[in-house]
């Protein structure tokens, strides 16, 4: 039994090895998968939508079409930070949507390799890490793997869905 364990805990951090792009919200690095990400930009206007969830900034007009913007920070339950040079938006792919994500710092694209990455610790039956691949260890310190599709919950995906529809029907 305990052999099954482990060969279930070495499959998946196999499958945790790949490029990552690691950006800092709040000082800790994170990492998402680089094949999800489509491009990463400054900050710039972004139109609020009424009536959404607070992490939820609004939208913007990226080349003609119209895709909703959170502030990570806020969705992971973090004070919201001032924006600097350095904020960014990462526009990538979050289930069947594409959709900004605000982080405070885009730092690099690191290759991280099976061995140096293990699964999610448990916290305990109250926490839910759903939304976490796994943990890399890259030159001594942690990057927190996050899954993309999972970082926001169904409910949360449809209330962007509709926040850019109205948005663009509104255009």
């Amino acid at each position: 039994m305990a052999q099954a364990v482990e060969a279930a805990k070495s499959r998946a951090s196999r499958e945790l090895g790949g490029k990552y792009l690691t950006f800092e919200l709040g000082g800790e690095v994170y990492g998402l998968e680089i094949l999800k990400v489509r491009e990463i930009m400054g900050v710039m206007d972004i139109t609020a939508v009424p009536r959404t969830p607070a992490f939820v900034k609004g939208v913007i007009n990226l080349r003609g079409k119209v895709i909703p913007v959170i502030d990570l920070r806020l969705k992971f339950g973090m004070k919201e930070a001032e924006r600097t040079a350095e904020t960014c938006i990462i526009v990538a792919h979050v289930g069947e949507v594409e959709m900004g994500i605000i982080v405070d710092k885009v730092s690099e694209v690191l290759n991280i390799a099976s061995e140096d990455s293990e699964d999610t610790p448990s916290f305990g039956t109250n926490v839910n890490t759903d939304f976490i691949l796994g943990m890399g260890k890259v030159a001594g310190k942690v990057t927190i793997l996050l899954d993309s599709d999972k970082v926001l919950s169904g409910q949360d995906l449809d209330t962007l869905t509709s926040a850019a529809k109205q948005e663009k029907d509104a255009a």
